[in-house]
């Protein structure tokens, strides 16, 4: 195997070239599912679960979707049917506090 950048040959498999630290082989990453959004959501997260999806801004989906909706007529039937049709999306991950609580503390009173 040779590194695409330096063009040094490494016997074994390697991820990074030794010598000029070049990625070897792209991690596989997971594939995206269209799924409504937990976090982001107006009416059911139809919106916000395309935006997601496509990594576009919600808010251009919603005007997209509303003069879909508008003007063809057809946008607010695929938004019912969306709606019943896409699963949720894994519920948003609790962040853990990590530093001391910077709320003030009261003194006890007496």
């Amino acid at each position: 195997m040779f590194c695409p950048q330096c063009g040094k040959e490494h016997k074994e498999r390697a991820n990074f070239c030794c010598n000029c630290g070049t990625a070897l082989f792209t991690p596989v990453s997971a594939k995206k599912k269209l799924a409504r959004s937990f976090q982001d959501k107006k009416i059911a997260g139809v919106c916000a679960g395309f935006a997601e999806y496509f990594d576009l801004d919600p808010t251009l989906i919603r005007l997209v979707w509303l003069m879909a909706a508008l003007f063809l007529g057809w946008g607010f039937i695929a938004y019912i049917i969306a709606w019943i049709v896409m699963p949720y999306g894994p519920p948003p991950q609790p962040v853990a506090a990590t530093g001391p609580s910077t709320a003030p503390q009261l003194a006890p009173s007496h």
